[in-house]
């Protein structure tokens, strides 16, 4: 047996891993696994180890490119680490390479070659789940160019600058759903009466109806570090829920006068917060998070809608699925030291009773949809404390699309063809939602 071979394990999304065996490092901290994580919205760079390392980190702008430095104490450089430290995909859209080297007894220094200026977050995570220490370098460009990014630029436009031209999407959209659906007559808007604590707004801080289409938040659970559960035969949810996810969003933008937003398009980790800022921060109607549900036995199956509850849990399956969707943070990685105040208060539970009960409706929808594909695991919405779903005003619903955990529905969801079912099911229970009650699309 050759002892120093590295091993190279090839993950979902391009994702490299390297695992080193505990014996390549004969002194200080043992390496566990370097991975990286590109994506357009950021890249993440995680060194796994069995114990907390200490750093330092800082940029040198005088050289060509710009090079980002961090020095890591307690870790003894090996030909193994310097190989898979030098491994960076050439595709990667903010890191040319990176290089590692002993910069003193007990410290080596990480370098960074840069193709652009970037925002680093560099912090430690405690041991979580089937994680040990991890060192995480997460690499933000100043200027972003993801397609969420590019959207909220849009949205700083006042409406006054923006075209007048396009038709009312309520009007629209009740039209295009009457006809599909036979009616003849058009459902009178009802808006939502105010909540007490909502502040008072002027017409003028309120969009025009016509610069604004039906926006539906798309979200894919997990993601990156977190890949959510995984099937027998190693099917990660975090990669079935994107492919499903890609198929909604493609469905809702083909519609006239609505469109999606995807909270991530790509294997990267969002946090549960992030995931419900990207939602207010359009202005989203409504948000569907997409998963696949597992279970301690495979014969469970069937596919569940879940939405926001404010007096616990209707069920103690629903309470252990929250508990474990809202654990995605300590999994994913998450620096904790850093998160915004404001963004942080975004999974306070401020949801209003109107808001939950449009969810229910919605959720009653999109079941019956998906009933007419799969069993359902439950005949009714089930309510549970969800961080996800805590979008202030914004109807939310967790679609557990089915039990990825059961040989026969991961290999369903496996299918490219019952990926396109679950995606058109779920759409046709939104647009029958709307047709039902459209007072949602009122602002």
């Amino acid at each position: 047996m050759e002892l120093n071979r590295r091993r190279l394990i090839a993950c979902a999304g391009g994702t490299l891993v390297f695992a080193l065996a505990p014996w390549e490092i004969a002194h200080g901290a043992k390496m566990v696994a370097v991975r990286m994580w590109p994506a357009e919205e950021y890249t993440r760079v995680t060194i796994e180890t069995d114990i907390p390392l200490k750093f330092k980190h800082f940029f040198v702008r005088s050289s060509t490119p710009i090079r980002f430095v961090i020095d890591i104490e307690g870790l003894t450089l090996t030909e193994t680490l310097r190989q898979q430290i030098a491994a960076v995909k050439p595709e990667d859209p903010y890191i040319e390479a990176m290089r590692i080297g002993q910069y003193k007894p007990g410290v080596v220094r990480l370098v960074m070659d840069l193709k652009t200026e970037v925002k680093p977050e560099v912090f430690l995570l405690k041991p979580f789940a089937n994680y040990q220490y991890r060192l995480v370098f997460d690499i933000y460009p100043v200027h972003p160019r993801d397609e969420v990014s590019r959207i909220l630029a849009e949205l700083e436009l006042s409406p006054d600058k923006e075209s007048n031209t396009d038709p009312d999407p309520l009007a629209a959209m009740l039209s295009q759903l009457g006809r599909e659906s036979g009616e003849k007559k058009t459902p009178t808007p009802s808006k939502p009466s105010k909540q007490p604590d909502e502040p008072k707004s002027s017409k003028k801080d309120q969009p025009s109806p016509q610069s604004r289409k039906i926006t539906i938040v798309v979200d894919p659970g997990h993601g990156g570090e977190d890949p959510g559960a995984i099937g027998r035969r190693k099917t990660m949810e975090k990669t079935v829920v994107l492919q499903i996810g890609r198929r909604l969003a493609r469905l809702i933008n083909a519609q006239p006068n609505m469109r999606a937003v995807m909270t991530r398009n790509s294997d990267h980790f969002v946090s549960l917060g992030g995931r419900v800022a990207i939602a207010r921060r359009v202005r989203a109607h409504m948000l569907v998070s997409i998963h696949a549900d597992a279970w301690v036995k495979s014969t469970a199956r069937g596919s569940s809608v879940f939405a926001l509850s404010q007096r616990g849990a209707t069920s103690s399956a629903a309470r252990w699925l929250a508990k474990s969707q809202n654990e995605s943070d300590l999994i994913g990685g998450v620096n904790i030291a850093n998160v915004d105040k404001t963004l942080a208060r975004v999974i306070v539970d401020m949801t209003s009773s109107w808001t939950i009960g449009y969810s229910l409706s919605l959720g009653s929808s999109v079941l019956g949809e998906l009933k007419k594909i799969n069993r359902l695991h439950k005949s009714k919405v089930e309510q549970a404390g969800f961080a996800v779903l805590k979008g202030q005003g914004i109807p939310s619903i967790l679609v557990e699309t089915a039990f990825i955990s059961n040989p026969q529905e991961e290999r369903l969801l496996r299918s490219a063809a019952h990926q396109q079912k679950l995606a058109q099911a779920i759409l046709t229970g939104i647009k029958k939602q709307l047709a039902a009650d459209p007072s949602i699309l009122r602002d």
